[in-house]
């Protein structure tokens, strides 16, 4: 909380997940695999010029019918396959409603999604967290680079142990991991690059800056998952 203190008060409330809709939030989690953000809007912007940004619009429709409109966001025919999945569990599953998702408990939700073709976690927790309001932490890279820089873990653990090691010290609130996630994306871009931007950075006096110089610890009552390698 600490860090997310710091954070919120920096860059204030961010408003997370760039979307119209819920369904628009679950294809943006299963595009924006591997890729840029950019090259995702552009995919879905494709979509919506062709009026299939919807549940009913897709169904149906073959992963070879949607290729063309995915290509910008990479991979494409693996894509068109894991919409045209994920399209029909939603059919199957919630009557082609996602915001009855958001009446399934949080790890039957998840376990759910994970069963879909293409859908790993990162991807089942996004979907749960922004399109259905479930209590999950999204963990991904710009996780890992902040926090092991600030020694608070390695950033080489498996996902489940970094994401219970969040949800354990912070309060079951989907509206908190949805800012704090935005927060964490916020502070990787501007700052927290792969080569840093320390200056003005609103960590910068809790940060130890491991893997990055031979600072010495911060003296802060921040407490690590384990010790850095």
């Amino acid at each position: 909380m600490a860090v997310y203190q710091r954070l919120h008060g920096r860059f204030g409330h961010a408003g997370w997940w760039p979307a119209r809709s819920r369904f628009e939030v679950c294809l943006g989690a299963i595009l924006t695999q591997n890729t840029a953000w950019p090259n995702v809007e552009k995919a879905l912007a494709s979509l919506r010029s062709r009026r299939w940004l919807s549940f009913r619009a897709l169904q149906g429709l073959t992963p070879e019918r949607l290729e063309p409109a995915l290509r910008s966001a990479g991979t494409y025919r693996v894509k068109a396959r894991r919409v045209v999945a994920f399209v029909a569990f939603l059919g199957s599953a919630y009557r082609g409603r996602v915001r009855l998702m958001a009446d399934q408990e949080a790890r039957a939700l998840r376990a759910q999604l994970l069963a879909v073709h293409g859908i790993g976690r990162e991807t089942a927790d996004a979907i749960a967290l922004y399109a259905a309001g479930r209590p999950l932490f999204v963990v991904d890279a710009y996780t890992r680079r902040v926090f092991s820089r600030l020694g608070l873990v390695r950033g080489t653990e498996p996902y489940d142990e970094l994401q219970r090691y969040f949800m354990d010290r912070l309060p079951r609130s989907a509206p908190l991991y949805n800012d704090y996630h935005a927060q964490i994306v916020r502070l990787a871009k501007d700052h927290c690059r792969t080569r840093p931007r320390c200056g003005g950075c609103p960590l910068e006096d809790l940060c130890p800056k491991h893997g990055v110089s031979l600072s010495p610890s911060s003296s802060s009552s921040l407490r690590p998952l384990r010790s850095p390698r």
